[in-house]
């Protein structure tokens, strides 16, 4: 059994809720869910009732974009946010089916995280009418903590803290069969311990994958991986400009063409929080100057094929205690 002071030794799940760093690529067509993968207790119900649910209005550090490109960014529409925290958000291309993560309380410890029923990976799809309402994704029959999900084709990787890790969050993968995702397979000693890569995304062609882990100085870098038949090739840092020695880089995204990088970092325009850049392929193959498309406490950015951005947003107040979390888009202008 997984025991819960095992779990206390493991409280980070690929920042996917952290005040430093909130916290695919892509597919062809829709995947559909049985409604056999059906969450076994309510959110709502699993919020704490003094919970205060942060509208735009209320927000001390709205998020900002930078690009007449988009509008500005408001919350998901339907109903996917609540006065919890929804997090690590990743869409698929079509912009049909939607995955985020999910706990009923930021200030609740991970390790009672573990047993509350509700925390974890929940799965939403588009329809004429919205959003439908949440399905919680099981991936473990044992307790675990289940986050950071990317999706390409029928394969799922996803982040998780359970018994049986390499190290304190270990990479996993999933298959699509019959409506429900089952075979969860750790991804192996090389990714989880040789490597101990972080957030990922793998390119289009399927041969690159794209990771934020641990650089020199315990800093977070984004990292490159190449397939090499069944394994992956020694993780090399993403040279200048995109890695920097001041500043971090983690949980990379690569559009459907290849030819967009995306990825979270430190404002560099002077506002609180992180942010989110977009760096654009160059005719030599290397990655240009990246600029900061959506400032302030913006992180995790997930785009579909019609270039609409999805990421996580973090309220904090005034004296910078964070409230809750919601997912927002910020819709491109055609």
């Amino acid at each position: 059994m997984f025991k819960i002071e095992d779990a206390k030794k493991k409280l980070l799940l690929c920042s996917l809720i952290s005040m430093i760093y909130i916290s695919s690529i892509f597919i062809n067509g829709c995947i559909k869910e049985s409604s056999e993968q059906e969450h076994t207790m309510n959110r709502e119900d699993s919020i704490p009732k003094d919970a205060i649910k942060i509208t735009p209005e209320m927000d001390v550090f709205p998020p900002i974009i930078q690009r007449e490109e988009w509008e500005m960014p408001t919350p998901l529409k339907g109903a996917v946010n609540t006065a919890g925290a929804e997090d690590s958000p990743f869409i698929i291309p079509d912009g049909k089916n939607f995955y985020f993560f999910f706990t009923p309380d930021v200030d609740v410890p991970a390790n009672e995280q573990l047993l509350d029923g509700v925390t974890g990976v929940w799965w939403s799809t588009k329809t004429d009418e919205g959003w439908t309402d949440p399905k919680r994704v099981i991936l473990n029959e044992d307790v675990s903590l289940d986050g950071a999900v990317f999706v390409r084709g029928n394969t799922m990787w996803f982040a998780s803290v359970r018994a049986g890790n390499y190290g304190e969050v270990d990479i996993y993968v999933a298959k699509f069969k019959n409506g429900k995702w089952i075979d969860v397979e750790n991804a192996g000693i090389q990714l989880n311990k040789e490597y101990d890569v972080g957030e990922l995304h793998i390119a289009p062609d399927g041969q690159t994958m794209y990771c934020g882990k641990l650089g020199s100085g315990e800093k977070k870098d984004i990292y490159i991986l190449e397939k090499i038949g069944d394994n992956w090739s020694e993780p090399v840092a993403l040279p200048e400009p995109v890695n920097t020695n001041e500043y971090n880089e983690d949980q990379p995204f690569i559009t459907p063409d290849g030819n967009e990088l995306w990825f979270t970092g430190e404002s560099r325009l002077g506002y609180p929080g992180p942010a989110i850049f977009r760096s654009i392929k160059q005719p030599n193959g290397t990655w240009g100057v990246p600029e900061e498309i959506i400032s302030q406490f913006a992180g995790e950015p997930t785009l579909d094929e019609n270039g609409n951005i999805y990421f996580v947003h973090h309220f904090f107040s005034a004296d910078m205690k964070m409230i809750e979390a919601d997912i927002y888009v910020a819709t491109y202008l055609k």
